[in-house]
């Protein structure tokens, strides 16, 4: 791949004041050169009391470097209302970070996606005119400055030279995949709060799908980063990544990549691309406690995110140190091994090292790294399913035979390469290995250096002197200028070179399995293991959760709340009323004829809708935001309708396929309508074809032309065009007594703008295929519609149906977040009666279900994770008044995708697992019944307990 852009040279400038500096070659922190591990940590998912041991994981598993998120709505719960305190104190965090040795990648948004409730904007924004989000807009920018205000200040104050370890900060993120109008302009704004509140280390943009302008808008000062999503074994991956570090070095900029994938595998690639950042995304994976999930497009196209946030990363959301951890330790102590030699080294794409004379199995490379100081390390990855051979000689030597080269799956090999012995302050050379050599210790009078490999391997060595050589387990013999050394991965084997002025080399080596193992190496007492097991797959150990249950009905068509509903003028979204998370309840009632309905029509609903026809439960849905119409098997029983509503979360996302996909999209809903009549309008429309050239044109100006125009069935004009866009007209008359319509256009496969009487009323797609035109259109009289209609060829229009009925009115509105449902699940206790396991709730009904933990065994004060054995059943979970979790059990056409980590189970923090005063903590389920055709069951309860800190689990 040659140069992604045909751009002149853009040069970034990073303040020479700063103590760290950017070169092509590499990052120097404080004049030092640094490879960053860097692993996602996320203090807004993991309780404070437990920061310090998630901290010295990370740093255990051999990570100099988190990067950590700062959501905006998590200091901000509502305009105004700033909260640092408890499991938001950032400061705290930070230093803890800094006290533990670890560098911070710091990210405050003010979008910060991760998956978070809003991509952590603040919902109070949503409805206001004068604010577009992530852009150079000064509604934004406003709000974005009285963040800025409160997180700049506290980055300056722990930024590297100051009192803590932050070594950038990050504007923004991602905004390649957001329409910005202005990226230019919105970056350099950003950068300027930056920049006021004293920040002087690198200021970064990342880019989520290569976009380096489109993310940085390439302001002057603000360095493009790269966060790369590969499949693991795509071959092509060196090809893309080595193109954008070209891009980069000619800006006088490193490759950074501040999120990948999580495996060390991946990360072994990127290093060999010369990336000087590695940040694995969630390498410490967490918990989205409250109402902070997010939707979004990570479904068909809707998802919803469990509160579970757990992608495989090498620390799980309980704190268990997975294998990958000791991956993390291996490709830690390579790194280490080489130093500044390998921290400043560039690919090298000339003239290579070795030759490579025979490939088998699926193999990318080698690729090689130009060391500094003189060296290559060469790279060999096995991008398939089976062993992978190579065989190599060295270029400079054609005459010399081949050596093999061993490639497991998901591995990625770093070989040194002619690499002087200089840079470990002895003479001689390496000239080559088949094995990896992870670790050096020099000592005043020894220097050892540990290999590692997975079948049989070779080292050579070349000394200007004759050098005496003592092998264990291995063979040495001659050839030429060098010294052989021929292994196995069968045991640990040795070789001890005498060196002149007494001095001793001694090569060690070993399986990559026990290497894994290592913890150090160190010249007195030699190669030290490490005494944790691998997680591996743990065994089962969940038992029965033992407590003395106890269950309470909950009226699931009245508010959970104490305060009086509010009495509004019409339904609209939920944020417009101030309610930005948890439950709303909406409360109308019918006119007069709503009796005789054949469906209800919902509209712009979301994030989770719940219908009662006065207490009769009608069903649940997840229209992602899209307006839904729902058939009644029965006719409307009561003048009252009740729709509880749920806001999941906000999209992290922007995806126009769904409305409720849209960054800054609203929930709850917008209107109900009792739905009396369903006319099909899908014949006789008139047709005219579109002129592609005037795309503004306007249907009056169409058909409003003396011009025949054919009679045909919507959609129906055959035509040669591939990509088809047509204009479809017709009439109706509005049916008296009415006072709603809508336009459902079923079955379509395409996109359709939609005038009524030449007024512009709304789009339709797939997802979203109904409309409302009650505001163009009067009981009894004709209507004009036309329809812009686009498509490709083959694809079907549809049928156009005709919604008509009547409005709900008398709308009253309450709502109840996090504290207000803890409020109800105490005052709903003493009325709570012993119950025992399989609990059953009959569909749309909801219960709290109680349990003391005072039987939890000493094992859980470490934590432990829950697991809910239920089907059709919707969970919230309450430990003491603070909400942990959010489940929807299997079952139900109304469950929608979820994903994002475990869907049946939940982490009790230890720290959460006790009162103030030492007694234990309870537990409280609202449980609810969202299938109509099932009843909900929750059969039974587990517990798995996490290890405390210091304590090794058992497998």
């Amino acid at each position: 791949m040659k140069s992604l852009t045909k751009r002149s040279r853009c040069c970034v400038n990073v303040q020479t004041t700063s103590p760290v500096q950017l070169t092509p070659s590499g990052i120097r922190i404080q004049g030092e050169s640094r490879i960053l591990l860097c692993a996602s940590l996320f203090y807004f998912r993991i309780p404070r009391g437990l920061w310090k041991t998630r901290l010295e994981q990370v740093k255990s598993s051999g990570y100099d470097c988190i990067d950590v998120y700062f959501p905006w709505n998590y200091h901000e719960r509502s305009e105004g209302e700033w909260d640092f305190a408890g499991d938001r104190d950032a400061e705290v965090f930070l230093r803890l970070a800094a006290e533990t040795g670890l560098l911070v990648v710091a990210r405050p948004g003010p979008y910060i996606c991760s998956e978070w409730d809003g991509g952590a904007l603040p919902a109070y924004l949503y409805p206001m005119e004068d604010v577009r989000l992530r852009d150079n807009n000064p509604g934004f920018l406003r709000h974005t400055a009285r963040w800025f205000d409160r997180i700049m200040p506290l980055l300056a104050k722990y930024q590297l030279g100051g009192q803590g370890t932050v070594v950038c900060v990050q504007l923004d993120n991602e905004l390649d995949f957001y329409g910005c109008s202005d990226p230019q302009g919105y970056i350099a704004a950003l950068r300027d709060m930056a920049l006021s509140h004293g920040v002087t280390v690198p200021l970064i943009a990342c880019a989520g799908q290569g976009g380096l302008a489109e993310a940085s808008g390439f302001a002057e000062g603000v360095v493009p980063t790269c966060n790369f999503y590969p499949h693991d074994r795509d071959p092509e991956f060196e090809a893309k990544v080595l193109a954008y570090r070209r891009e980069l070095a000619d800006m006088g900029l490193p490759l950074m990549v501040t999120e990948t994938n999580r495996s060390h595998f991946l990360l072994r690639r990127l290093l060999s691309c010369g990336a000087k950042l590695l940040g694995p995304y969630l390498q410490a994976s967490g918990h989205n406690f409250g109402f902070t999930n997010a939707t979004n497009n990570w479904g068909k196209p809707l998802a919803f995110l469990a509160s579970d946030y757990d992608f495989g990363g090498m620390i799980s959301p309980d704190g268990v140190l997975r294998p990958e951890a000791y991956e993390g330790r291996l490709l830690s102590r390579l790194i280490s091994a080489y130093g500044a030699a390998l921290a400043e080294a560039a690919p090298d794409t000339g003239n290579p090292a070795a030759q490579l004379l025979r490939r088998s199995g699926s193999a990318a490379g080698p690729t090689e790294l130009r060391l500094h100081g003189g060296g290559r390390l060469l790279f060999a990855a096995n991008t398939g399913a089976e062993d992978a051979v190579l065989e190599l000689r060295p270029a400079s030597a054609p005459e010399a035979a081949g050596m093999s080269l061993l490639l497991k799956p998901n591995r990625c090999m770093a070989l040194p390469w002619e690499v002087p012995l200089a840079h470990w302050g002895l003479r001689g050379t390496l000239l080559y290995a088949t094995a990896e050599l992870s670790d050096v210790q020099a000592g005043e009078h020894k220097t050892v250096m540990l290999f590692h490999t997975e079948g049989p391997a070779e080292i050579a060595f070349a000394f200007a002197e004759d050098v005496p050589a003592e092998a264990e387990g291995m063979t040495v013999r001659k050839s030429g200028g060098a010294l052989k050394l021929a292994f196995d991965d069968s045991g640990v084997a040795v070789c001890r070179f005498s060196l002149q002025g007494g001095h001793m080399l001694e090569v060690v080596t070993m399986s990559r399995k026990n290497a894994l193992m290592v913890e150090s190496v160190d010249e007195q007492t030699g190669i030290v293991y490490s005494a944790e097991p691998m997680e591996g797959n743990y065994a089962d150990s969940s038992v029965p959760l033992a407590a003395r249950w106890s269950a309470a009905p909950v009226n699931p068509a009245e508010p959970l709340t104490t305060t009086a509903p509010s009495a509004v003028t019409h339904a609209d979204y939920l944020e417009k009323h101030g309610i930005y998370s948890g439950y709303a309840w909406y409360e109308a009632e019918w006119k007069a004829g709503a009796s005789e309905a054949k469906g209800l029509l919902l509209h712009k609903a979301g994030d989770v809708v719940s219908l009662y026809d006065g207490g009769r439960y009608l069903g649940t849905c997840t229209p992602g935001g899209a307006s839904r119409y729902i058939e009644l098997e029965q006719p409307l029983s009561s003048a009252h309708i009740t729709a509880r509503a749920e806001i999941w979360g906000h999209s992290n996302f922007d995806d126009p396929r769904l409305p409720g996909l849209r960054l800054g999209s609203m929930r709850g809903l917008r209107g109900l309508t009792a739905v009396t009549r369903i006319r099909d309008l899908s014949g006789n429309w008139r047709y005219a074809p579109s002129d592609n050239a005037s795309p503004a044109e306007h249907p009056d100006d169409v058909f409003g032309a003396p011009v025949s125009r054919p009679i045909v069935g919507f959609g129906g004009w055959l035509s040669e065009r591939r990509f088809r866009r047509e204009w479809f007209a017709r009439s109706f008359d509005a049916s008296p007594g009415t006072d709603a319509w809508a336009l459902h256009f079923d079955g379509l496969e395409g996109t359709a703008a939609v005038y009524v009487n030449g007024r512009a009323a709304g789009n339709v797609q797939p997802l979203d295929p109904i409309v409302d035109i009650t505001p163009f259109v009067l009981a009894g009289e004709a209507v004009e519609l036309a329809i812009l209609l686009e498509r490709h060829v083959g694809r079907p229009a549809g049928r156009v149906k005709l919604l008509e009925g009547s409005e709900a009115v008398s709308w009253r509105l309450s709502g109840s977040g996090e504290a207000e449902l803890a409020a109800h699940a105490s005052r709903s206790k003493p009325a709570a009666a012993a119950a025992e396991l399989p609990v059953t709730i009959q569909p749309g009904g909801m219960a709290w279900l109680y349990a003391g933990l005072e039987q939890l065994p000493h094992a859980a004060r470490g934590g432990c994770r829950m697991t809910i054995d239920a089907s059709f059943v919707k969970v919230t979970a309450f430990i003491d008044g603070r909400l942990v979790a959010r489940l929807w059990t299997p079952g139900g056409a109304s469950r929608p995708h979820m994903t994002g980590g475990s869907q049946d189970s939940f982490f009790l923090p230890g720290p959460w697992l006790h009162k103030d005063n030492g007694s234990p903590a309870e537990l409280a389920l609202l449980l609810e019944a969202v299938d109509t055709e099932h009843a909900a069951e929750l059969r039974a309860v587990s517990v798995r307990f996490t290890p405390a800190p210091g304590e090794v689990p058992t497998a």
